[in-house]
């Protein structure tokens, strides 16, 4: 069976010795961004490898992007092969952070056309609190070939979000908190607000008090609430730079609504050309 969404802290426990599974601790700080790779030295799940939001997801920033360009997709190709997985590999992600970055991870898989990729329900402090093993013992890894099969419809640019909002044929979802979309507040960037015509959903809605995702059709049912009046051709998901959108993009696919796109520039993409339009309250 594979895992193409969510895999339990108990599949992946009893799968630990399969060796067709790969794991991957994605864990990642905005505000430290050594943080994370300090945190997988100092424990992470047996045979996890660490993957880098900044060097091994994104490609570097340039003066017209958001903060977390697509990486590419070649490199990331051969990172993989480096990191000992192929095509027919079960792939398992993770963070602390209720999937907000590991998502990222699983999107981009997913573009490149491996869809046996799942997020760990509840991350690595779920993971803690069931007792199960961490390790700060390296996996050994074997070199090998991993083959992407590009799908660059996945995505949006800026000025296919512009002409499809102005068209009414695409329904623009953002996964920041809704400080930040109301522009009440902006830690990260340096200006504030939204998207004209976007909605908001912060990500933290698809989770419960445990940090586990929501059940299938209670994400199915507030998603067809949310976009249900506006009757687009296209769903497409944004956040501050294309990372946690990935989030909201995951609980759709959990709840059985394919077929969502992401604007990957997303606030800080947007906000780099003065004159796009900016909302606020």
């Amino acid at each position: 069976m594979s895992h193409t969404a969510l895999v339990s802290a108990r599949t992946l426990a009893a799968n630990l010795d399969n060796p067709d599974w790969r794991i991957f601790d994605c864990r990642f700080s905005l505000a430290d961004v050594t943080a994370g790779h300090q945190s997988y030295r100092q424990g992470h799940i047996p045979g996890a490898r660490y993957a880098d939001l900044n060097q091994d997801l994104s490609a570097p920033v340039q003066s017209y992007t958001g903060r977390h360009p697509l990486p590419d997709f070649r490199l990331l190709a051969e990172k993989l092969g480096a990191w000992g997985v192929t095509n027919r590999n079960q792939i398992v992600v993770y963070d602390d952070a209720g999937g907000a970055f590991a998502g990222r991870m699983w999107w981009l898989l997913r573009t490149m056309g491996h869809t046996q990729i799942a997020v760990l329900d509840g991350g690595f402090g779920h993971w803690r609190k069931q007792g199960l093993p961490v390790t700060t013992t390296l996996p050994k890894i074997a070199a090998s070939q991993f083959r992407a099969y590009l799908d660059n419809q996945q995505w949006l640019d800026a000025a296919q979000v512009a002409d499809g909002l102005a068209a009414r044929k695409i329904t623009l979802i953002d996964a920041r908190t809704p400080e930040r979309f109301h522009g009440r507040q902006e830690p990260i960037d340096p200006i504030a607000g939204h998207v004209p015509k976007a909605l908001n959903r912060p990500l933290q809605s698809n989770l419960d008090k445990s940090g586990l995702f929501l059940p299938a059709d209670q994400l199915r049912q507030q998603f067809s609430k949310l976009i249900a009046p506006y009757r687009a051709e296209q769903v497409a998901h944004m956040c501050g730079s294309g990372v946690t959108a990935c989030h909201n993009l995951l609980a759709m696919e959990i709840a059985g609504l394919s077929g969502s796109r992401l604007y990957a520039g997303s606030w800080s993409e947007w906000i780099s050309n003065r004159n796009r339009p900016v909302a606020t309250d």
